[in-house]
């Protein structure tokens, strides 16, 4: 997909989908999508930046970044507990059948998020001289188009699940060091959008 067309999917504005998502959530559900809304903020915010609609700032990448390492890894999923799913959240049993997935996707997630912090420095693909974004534009659509619980919207990617774009190879942030951080960008939504796949209830 084009790189244009996919960030314009994660583009699309969320406050009223979220905010009708949330709508008879309590408890553990409501705190998870209230974080799911975070992350889901944090995509919205750096989009146009990762598009060069907007002038490029580290430090907002950065701050941003910081706030999706809070919602990922063992933050997310100890807002999934047993019996916690039906009702209004979008999680699928799978959340639970296959809780080891589950888990190593959060701390994919964590761990892209800090390589995107690490990579704030690096400025876009196109500064670099590498075109711009192939990496994001083999991400998917539909990326925070529906309820932010159990995940921040719909679509799919290749599963990530303690590999490095499919391959066997642990990821660690330090393999963000030097990569444009439009590319890391991308590792964060694909990684979304893995866990979206396999764990979130579509909406009808």
């Amino acid at each position: 997909m084009n790189m244009k067309i996919w960030i314009t999917a994660i583009a699309i504005g969320t406050t009223g989908v979220a905010a009708l998502a949330h709508s008879g959530a309590t408890g553990v559900v409501l705190e998870r999508m209230q974080g799911m809304s975070a992350m889901a903020k944090t995509l919205k915010t750096l989009s146009p930046m990762m598009r060069g609609q907007v002038p490029y700032d580290a430090d907002v990448v950065r701050s941003e970044a910081d706030a999706m390492i809070g919602h990922a890894g063992e933050q997310m999923t100890r807002l999934f507990p047993e019996g916690s799913g039906g009702g209004v959240s979008k999680a699928l049993p799978s959340v639970w059948d296959d809780d080891e997935k589950f888990a190593a996707l959060a701390e994919d997630l964590r761990t892209a998020a800090e390589g995107l912090k690490l990579s704030a420095g690096n400025g876009l693909a196109a500064a670099q001289g590498n075109g711009s974004g192939s990496m994001i534009g083999s991400a998917t659509d539909g990326m925070m188009g529906g309820s932010t619980d159990g995940m921040m919207g719909g679509g799919s990617a290749p599963a990530m699940g303690g590999g490095m774009m499919g391959s066997e190879q642990p990821m660690t942030p330090e393999m963000f060091a030097e990569m444009p951080v439009d590319r890391a960008f991308a590792m964060v939504a694909q990684t979304c959008s893995a866990c979206h796949q396999k764990f979130r209830r579509e909406d009808k």
